[in-house]
């Protein structure tokens, strides 16, 4: 079924292209990245001398993404494709391979010390600090080798993207100091945490597994509800690209509140960029807890 339907898409994309190419040319460097997130650290290291579109926009999920004519087209034309990896883009071999990409293409977590949730590699990497300085590395390594005249330029701007992420870290850190180890344990409506959870000694808890393809078990719902009233949770999150019936039922079984939206696979709203993200969760996740 996904093979007929990239069949169908390349088709369509090859018109879209065409037009595209009709168009004035912006002079930047074309860079298609996967999700929002990664889009946003590209920007970060890339400026003013790249493009980048993310192929799974703002409030998306990327694991149930569906390609459209249009992501074939641009895929096809671009000089860059960047995904994360790590099982979190199922979808991007056999895209990539219908697009007839003809570019460079990064896996940005190349290098990253995967962790394990429910026996399965949770892609979420970019959620610990330590790890978006691998990520910049590759991406400013990967720029560098599609258009080497950038080079002082991404040098520089990774630099500064890295004080940045210094900036939050200290950040992050500062406002979990006040709460009791013990007391840092959080239930979130999938897991997409494990990385920040091992960079800031906090607990998660989840009736789902790393991707929302699937729906969890009754069982493991169960179980959650129980432990849930068993630890006296304070409060429930969602994420901003999750359906909350899950979470709204377990809320009604629980008692517990639901304590905001955080944002693990995509930004959206008035959270722009991956510091954003991190300083945004933190606060709901800390206030909730004291």
């Amino acid at each position: 079924m996904f093979k007929q339907l990239l069949t169908s898409l390349a088709l369509g994309a090859c018109l879209l292209a065409s037009a595209s190419h009709a168009q004035t040319a912006s002079g930047k460097i074309d860079v298609i990245a996967s999700f929002s997130i990664l889009a946003d650290l590209v920007k970060q290291v890339g400026g003013d001398r790249i493009e980048v579109t993310a192929l799974v926009g703002e409030n998306s999920d990327a694991h149930v993404y569906q390609p459209t004519p249009a992501d074939v087209a641009r895929i096809g034309k671009a000089r860059l494709i960047v995904i994360n990896g790590l099982g979190f883009e199922g979808w991007a071999d056999r895209l990539v391979k219908s697009s007839k990409f003809q570019g460079e293409r990064l896996v940005a977590s190349r290098g990253v010390k995967a962790l394990k949730v429910r026996n399965a590699i949770d892609p979420h990497a970019w959620q610990d600090p330590d790890n978006i300085k691998i990520y910049v590395d590759n991406i400013r390594q990967a720029l560098i080798a599609v258009d080497p005249a950038g080079s002082a330029d991404y040098n520089a701007q990774s630099v500064a993207f890295l004080a940045e992420v210094e900036k939050t870290t200290r950040e992050v850190k500062a406002a979990w100091e006040p709460i009791l180890r013990e007391k840092r344990k959080i239930i979130t409506s999938h897991d997409a945490f494990a990385y920040y959870a091992d960079a800031f000694n906090v607990i998660f808890t989840s009736p789902q597994g790393v991707s929302t393809e699937s729906e969890p078990s009754a069982r493991d719902v169960a179980v959650l509800i129980r432990q849930i009233k068993q630890e006296n949770a304070k409060a429930i999150f969602i994420e901003n690209m999750s359906n909350r019936r899950l979470i709204d039922s377990i809320v009604a079984e629980t008692g517990a509140k639901v304590g905001g939206t955080l944002y693990s696979d995509a930004l959206g709203g008035e959270v722009k960029t991956w510091a954003e993200m991190m300083r945004h969760n933190t606060r709901l996740l800390t206030e909730a807890l004291k």
